[in-house]
């Protein structure tokens, strides 16, 4: 069975920067699209950042709100893709998700990203 852990979100002033990691255990990693997802309070669970498998990991696609601010990225010998987050702002706070881009794994913990001052 597959599974997601997330981690490295925390509280980080508006306009820094953070690097979530997603390791996945338990199934072909590289062969799967990956995405990472943000659930703001009160809020559905939207997908922010996708990238291809390993034969298209250059593929990448971003919600507009974090288009320029964002990269997603795998390293797939480690199992693990990541969110490089920058310039952050407060409408980036919420729990933080990574799954299949198809959305159709069991859901990690996710982590919490807080931006405040």
């Amino acid at each position: 069975q597959v599974q997601l852990v997330e981690s490295g979100g925390g509280l980080v002033q508006p306009g820094g920067s953070l690097r979530l990691s997603c390791a996945v255990s338990g199934g072909m990693f590289s062969f799967n699209a990956m995405a990472w997802y943000r659930q703001a309070p009160g809020q559905e669970r939207e997908l922010v950042a996708g990238i291809g498998s390993v034969a298209t990991s250059e593929l990448t696609n971003y919600a507009d709100s974090v288009q320029g601010r964002f990269t997603i990225s795998r390293d797939n010998a480690k199992n693990t893709v990541y969110l490089q987050m920058d310039r952050l702002e407060p409408e980036d706070a919420g729990i933080y998700y990574c799954n299949r881009r198809t959305g159709d794994l069991n859901w990690g913990q996710g982590t919490q990203v807080t931006v405040s001052s």
